[in-house]
């Protein structure tokens, strides 16, 4: 057994180098990914997320980063098999690591989006800060951290109708 989980290893690639920055933050996140795949989509989705594109969405992504498809990325988020869980908690501990104990400011902030188009999932009609009434629309509630001018994410909650 032991043999061939060397061999495995012995062939198994290293992940599609993207931008180094971006590559050296995903390291960190490495061994949660049990495939190289998986492991490739999530820098893949580092990237898309700071690319100049309009619309983060995952064709327009999978375009950006140069895949040949979006499926790659909608299999990573739909079906991959690695944890949603384990991937905050370890960039929460990162959060509170580089924040060395200082104090930090937390926002909550509610937003509400009106429906557009036909595609949107999780809408109804429902109260919207951003608008101020009821209207069809998706809610989510965000939490910030903000230390010296740098604000950062902490958790978000969509709110399902």
């Amino acid at each position: 057994m032991d043999v061939e989980l060397q061999i495995i290893k012995h062939l198994a690639r290293d992940a599609q180098s993207t931008v180094s920055f971006i590559d050296e933050y995903c390291a960190s996140y490495k061994d949660l990914f049990p495939e190289v795949r998986s492991y490739e989509c999530f820098k893949y989705l580092h990237l898309g997320i700071i690319s100049p594109i309009k619309r983060k969405s995952l064709p327009e992504i999978a375009k950006i980063v140069g895949t040949s498809s979006a499926q790659s990325l909608h299999h990573f988020i739909a079906k991959s098999p690695w944890s949603v869980t384990q991937v905050k908690k370890r960039r929460l501990s990162t959060i509170l690591t580089a924040l060395k104990e200082n104090a930090i400011t937390v926002v909550i902030d509610e937003t509400g989006d009106r429906k557009k188009g036909k595609k949107t999932d999780y809408v109804a009609r429902q109260y919207l800060g951003s608008i101020g009434k009821i209207e069809q629309g998706i809610v989510s509630v965000n939490a910030y951290g903000i230390y010296q001018n740098i604000t950062f994410p902490l958790i978000c909650k969509i709110f399902k109708p």
